[in-house]
């Protein structure tokens, strides 16, 4: 007689349902990339785009030059990656820092106050991030604005309470008022480089300039 074909153990899973695992060699070079990707965010953090060199990338990682080619193309693609996971974690940031009790000004100051003090931590990387957003190719402007994106949605998201709570009047132009609020929070990272202040000064200088920007966007009472 004929032997039936043997049954699936219980204990096996759909691939619908479970993703596939890794192999040894898979599982090497997803660590080698995130030993470069580290490497480079601390040594991009500490001397900023330029002064940071593949080799000396390399080195940190402990690793060579050839490795760090093979997980990515050039240095540029690299910050860029660096630069994503950055806009990831300040995201993260600022939602949680919007995420208090409070009306619209006071919730706008927690996300942005969350902002800075993630990124005064390491000011060269932020200072690398906006000088080389002045600098580089139509397409990888275009990437780096969709990194941005979540970011000043998030503080849309702020505003828009704002007008459902009756603070603000209910025409607000938005992706304008949102993109403002954003680029006020970036200017001022050029105090924190060149006058030397910490998040003591930026503080209640944002809360002024928030008062500023939404000085013209109240509900009338």
């Amino acid at each position: 007689m004929r032997e039936s074909a043997p049954q699936a153990s219980p204990s096996t899973t759909s691939p619908d349902t479970e993703e596939p695992r890794l192999n040894r060699r898979q599982a090497a070079k997803v660590r080698t990339r995130q030993k470069v990707l580290d490497a480079a965010r601390n040594l991009f953090a500490e001397r900023g785009y330029d002064a940071a060199t593949i080799r000396d990338i390399a080195k940190v990682a402990g690793m060579s030059t050839g490795a760090v080619f093979a997980n990515f193309q050039d240095k540029a693609e690299l910050f860029e990656t660096v630069f994503a996971d950055e806009m990831t974690g300040l995201l993260n940031d600022v939602r949680t820092g919007a995420a208090i009790e409070g009306g619209v000004r006071e919730r706008l100051a927690g996300a942005l106050t969350a902002g800075y003090h993630r990124s005064l931590e390491h000011l060269p990387l932020m200072q690398a991030m906006i000088a080389r957003s002045w600098f580089q190719p139509e397409a990888v402007d275009q990437r780096s604005r969709a990194f941005v994106k979540p970011i000043v949605e998030s503080i849309i998201e702020v505003l828009q309470g704002g007008i459902r709570e009756g603070e603000l009047r209910q025409d607000l132009d938005m992706p304008v008022l949102g993109r403002m609020v954003w680029d006020v929070f970036i200017s001022n990272f050029r105090y924190a480089a060149y006058d030397g202040w910490g998040i003591e000064e930026l503080t209640p200088h944002i809360r002024k300039q928030i008062d500023l920007i939404l000085a013209s966007q109240l509900a009338r009472q």
